[in-house]
């Protein structure tokens, strides 16, 4: 390994490096995306190949197995962090094989940045072209279209299908991609001809992302936080051990067993997924919503395709390695033996190369990547990328959340004076991501407290393992009323959960399933203020 690690950069800084005339690290990592997109989709470091590795197409033994889910991906359980670094670590290598682009480390989008804040994604991001070595080429960061065809073979229901043919691109909000049977490409079609022009699109675009953000609430006529991503981001670097920090699962139990409302860094990389994606709140947020907005960085089984998703998830990786830093976890941290989130069928079942019902530790393969050791090829595991600097050889340059302000402020993120649980609602008829978000009657008035974003399979019954995993839970702080929250009672609550297909129990897809519970004399899912 080098003595001299390499820098990732905000993609900000890099674009305003750009604009002020030093030209030369922007286009480099223009060029390197160009390159690997280029590739033939059969190279293991081509994008489409990299890409595939998250969710579809799924390339790995048992792909047509519903004991698995369909990814290599690891959601809802304490390797998500690890297997996300090393996945990042992969792409980025990728990159840098291309020639001319030795020296190009991966930039991060910097979500709680000012600048993100107050304008939303970075232009180079959306911009739908670059001019590179004088020429004018589609810009690669802004969306992939696909060299091969991709098929949802995990799917066994013929209207659930993430299917995509050969010269598919990639969409975002507020476009729909869904196109895998032939009642989904007419929607689409029909979806996405109301929004023909790109730079409308791409306003609507950062709209939702700066809502998602930062979001107020307004209450006794002043403007406070309303517990919205960036706020998120904030709280969860002062999460107390890797467990509870690093997945949605074992930070719900935490709050079970210690009362303690934990917000692990899968929350807000949720919600950026589902802003980014597509996934709008009525009457809460200013912009104002757009129904079948199913862009691909929304579901699990996709995101992996779109560029934007890696640049989000270094953002991620960073925020990871900044809780690492406060908290002393730099050389080694320690996973709560046989805790929830730590077994390979919570949230979301299994990937290849685990065993389903099998206890998950820092040694568990992170698959499907390998290193040598020892002359030897074996998998990554999570211990094998605990110190990025040490270990892996990169390290993260100047962004939010680093200076001693903002963790001042982490601190304060962190206290709620109470805190509503969410619990015991059946995922297994929800088509795809949703949002469980929290209202209260503050004065005569509703207000939105806080919104959840579970980002899930369209269809999460093409995994069998998902079936006995399957509750969807929230902890949201009531921290965003203020003082009007010591008033609040549970009669004052209410919650809402929304779907692809509207509030729950008012589709045709969860009338059915809000029928058959209200039948077995069952709500459809259990509400406490604690």
């Amino acid at each position: 390994m080098s003595a001299t690690l390499r820098v990732r950069r905000s993609i900000q800084d890099l674009q305003d490096e750009f604009d002020k005339g030093n030209k030369k690290p922007l286009e480099d990592v223009i060029r390197a995306w160009k390159g690997i997109k280029e590739l033939p989709p059969d190279d293991p470091k081509s994008f489409f190949m990299l890409g595939g590795y998250h969710g579809e197409p799924f390339r790995g033994a048992g792909w047509g197995n519903s004991q698995y889910w369909g990814g290599y991906c690891n959601h809802g359980n304490i390797l998500f962090p690890t297997w996300h670094r090393v996945y990042l670590l992969k792409l980025e290598d990728a990159l840098r094989s291309i020639p001319g682009c030795a020296d190009v480390a991966l930039p991060f989008w910097d979500e709680t940045s000012d600048a993100s804040v107050n304008a939303g994604i970075p232009s180079v991001l959306t911009q739908k072209d670059f001019v590179l070595d004088g020429q004018t080429i589609p810009n690669p960061l802004r969306s992939f279209v696909f060299p091969r065809g991709i098929v949802d073979h995990l799917s066994p229901i013929p209207d659930a299908d993430y299917s995509k043919p050969r010269g598919y691109e990639t969409v975002r909000y507020p476009l729909s991609g869904l196109v895998g049977t032939e009642a989904d490409r007419a929607a689409t079609e029909a979806h996405n001809a109301k929004f023909p022009n790109d730079d409308v699109n791409v306003g609507l675009l950062n709209d939702n992302i700066r809502n998602w953000l930062s979001a107020t609430v307004i209450v006794d006529g002043k403007p406070i936080g309303g517990g919205h991503v960036k706020d998120k981001y904030m709280a969860c670097l002062n999460a107390p051990n890797y467990t509870v920090f690093s997945n949605t699962t074992s930070a719900a139990q935490w709050f079970d067993d210690k009362g303690q409302r934990v917000v692990p860094i899968e929350s807000p990389h949720n919600s950026i997924h589902l802003a980014v994606g597509g996934f709008d709140l009525p009457n809460i947020f200013d912009a104002s919503p757009i129904d079948g907005a199913n862009g691909d960085m929304g579901e699990n089984d996709t995101a992996g395709l779109d560029p934007i998703f890696f640049f989000h998830h270094c953002f991620v990786d960073r925020v990871f390695w900044l809780w690492q830093k406060k908290n002393g976890f730099t050389d080694e941290f320690e996973i709560i033996p046989e805790y929830p989130g730590t077994n390979s069928v919570d949230s979301q079942g299994p990937t290849p190369g685990t065993a389903a019902n099998s206890w998950l530790t820092l040694e568990s393969p992170l698959e499907p990547f390998k290193l040598t050791d020892g002359g030897k090829e074996r998998p990554y595991t999570s211990r094998d990328c605990i110190n990025i600097e040490k270990q892996l050889g990169y390290t993260y340059g100047p962004g939010s959340l680093d200076q001693p302000a903002s963790l001042a402020a982490a601190s304060g993120a962190a206290v709620a004076a109470r805190t509503i649980s969410v619990r015991g609602l059946n995922r297994a008829r929800i088509r795809g991501s949703f949002l469980i978000s929290a209202f209260a009657n503050v004065d005569g008035e509703k207000r939105h407290i806080g919104t959840e974003a579970v980002l899930s399979r369209w269809h999460v019954d093409g995994c069998a393992n998902c079936q006995t995993h399957i509750e969807g839970r929230a902890a949201i702080s009531t921290q965003s009323l203020g003082e009007a929250a010591a008033r609040m009672t549970a009669d004052d609550i209410e919650v809402q959960v929304r779907t692809r297909d509207g509030l729950l129990g008012s589709g045709p897809q969860v009338r059915a399933m809000a029928s058959l519970t209200a039948a077995q004399g069952k709500k459809l899912f259990k509400v406490e203020l604690r």
